[in-house]
Protein backbone atom coordinates (compact mmCIF):
# COMPACT_ATOMS: atom_id res chain seq x y z
CA UNK A 1 0.00 0.00 0.00
CA UNK A 2 1.43 3.63 -1.00
CA UNK A 3 0.45 7.06 -0.28
CA UNK A 4 0.38 9.91 -2.88
CA UNK A 5 2.54 12.71 -1.24
CA UNK A 6 0.00 15.23 -2.06
CA UNK A 7 -1.72 13.27 1.01
CA UNK A 8 1.21 13.81 3.17
CA UNK A 9 1.83 17.13 2.50
CA UNK A 10 -2.07 18.32 3.36
CA UNK A 11 -2.00 15.58 6.56
CA UNK A 12 1.09 17.85 7.82
CA UNK A 13 -0.09 20.91 7.07
CA UNK A 14 -3.40 19.92 8.85
CA UNK A 15 -1.23 19.64 11.64
CA UNK A 16 0.66 22.54 11.04
CA UNK A 17 -1.24 25.63 10.38
CA UNK A 18 0.91 28.40 8.45
CA UNK A 19 3.36 25.77 7.23
CA UNK A 20 5.26 25.22 4.02
CA UNK A 21 5.26 21.76 3.25
CA UNK A 22 7.36 19.73 0.35
CA UNK A 23 7.05 15.79 -0.22
CA UNK A 24 9.18 13.81 -2.57
CA UNK A 25 8.97 10.19 -3.75
CA UNK A 26 12.64 9.50 -3.11
CA UNK A 27 12.07 5.71 -4.47
CA UNK A 28 9.12 6.07 -6.71
CA UNK A 29 7.34 3.47 -4.82
CA UNK A 30 5.09 6.26 -2.51
CA UNK A 31 6.00 4.58 0.50
CA UNK A 32 9.66 5.97 0.79
CA UNK A 33 9.19 9.58 0.83
CA UNK A 34 11.10 12.74 2.00
CA UNK A 35 9.43 15.68 3.85
CA UNK A 36 10.80 18.75 4.10
CA UNK A 37 8.53 21.76 6.31
CA UNK A 38 9.11 25.29 7.43
CA UNK A 39 7.03 26.04 10.55
CA UNK A 40 6.50 28.93 12.80
CA UNK A 41 5.33 26.07 15.92
CA UNK A 42 8.90 24.88 15.61
CA UNK A 43 10.73 27.77 17.00
CA UNK A 44 12.80 27.14 20.09
CA UNK A 45 12.05 23.77 19.82
CA UNK A 46 14.98 21.39 18.98
CA UNK A 47 15.51 19.43 15.97
CA UNK A 48 14.51 15.82 17.07
CA UNK A 49 10.87 17.91 18.71
CA UNK A 50 10.41 18.98 15.32
CA UNK A 51 10.74 15.91 13.70
CA UNK A 52 8.43 14.40 16.15
CA UNK A 53 5.94 16.75 14.99
CA UNK A 54 6.29 16.16 11.62
CA UNK A 55 6.07 12.60 12.43
CA UNK A 56 3.28 12.53 14.65
CA UNK A 57 0.95 14.24 11.73
CA UNK A 58 1.50 11.17 9.43
CA UNK A 59 1.62 8.66 12.19
CA UNK A 60 -1.35 6.69 11.59
CA UNK A 61 0.24 6.56 7.55
CA UNK A 62 3.07 4.60 9.61
CA UNK A 63 0.60 2.36 11.30
CA UNK A 64 -1.69 1.30 8.08
CA UNK A 65 1.40 0.84 6.37
CA UNK A 66 1.08 3.54 3.86
CA UNK A 67 4.55 5.01 4.51
CA UNK A 68 7.66 2.90 4.79
CA UNK A 69 10.14 5.36 5.25
CA UNK A 70 9.99 9.29 5.87
CA UNK A 71 13.16 11.34 5.85
CA UNK A 72 12.46 14.51 7.40
CA UNK A 73 14.28 17.98 7.10
CA UNK A 74 12.98 21.27 9.51
CA UNK A 75 13.30 24.69 9.15
CA UNK A 76 11.56 27.63 10.89
CA UNK A 77 11.16 30.83 8.97
CA UNK A 78 13.20 33.45 8.24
Amino acid sequence: MAIATDEVRLLIEAALPGSKVEVIDETGTRDHLKAIVEAPQFEGLSRIDQHRMVKKAVQQRFDDGSIHALSIQTSVPG
